[in-house]
């Protein structure tokens, strides 16, 4: 009987275009009922504000919190696979700026592990957004 792949199976930040196919075939698994899969993409506005672009910024420990995040869900979470990739650099309007997936036997598994995943990345992650409006100004968010 072959080893099971590891349940956190694709953890990166990237400066090129995010591809959501990609990251359901890395949690593809014969054990997992449901796959879920959220997608984050730049928007046309923000408080109001006419959004032009932005530009993500990681600090240098980015990528190993990103790494502590997967791990902590895939302990909390009856999941077999979990994936999460953010893009840094510049982005336009419609870019994907994030996509992480959890797939598990049952779907309620992969909801509620997903839901955890993007929420706790987007809270601790040092991971901060640029963003440049129309008016021609502009606001960081997530800088501590």
């Amino acid at each position: 009987m072959s080893a099971q792949p590891s349940v956190v199976r694709l953890v990166e930040l990237r400066e090129t275009s995010l591809d959501v196919a990609e990251v359901l075939s890395t949690v593809a698994d014969r054990r997992a009922g449901g796959v879920d899969v959220f997608v984050g993409t730049v928007r046309d506005h923000d408080h109001e504000h006419a959004v032009v672009g932005l530009e993500y910024t990681a600090h240098p420990t980015a990528l190993a919190r990103l790494r502590q995040v997967a791990d902590s869900v895939a302990q909390k979470y009856d999941v077999v696979a979990l994936a999460a990739v953010h893009r840094v650099g510049s982005l336009a309007i419609g870019d994907l700026a994030v996509v992480v997936a959890a797939a598990a036997v049952h779907r309620a598994e992969a909801f509620e592990a997903s839901r955890a995943l993007i929420d706790e990345l987007k809270q601790t992650v040092p991971i901060w957004k640029h963003q440049r409006f129309t008016d021609g100004t502009d606001e960081w968010v997530g800088t501590p």
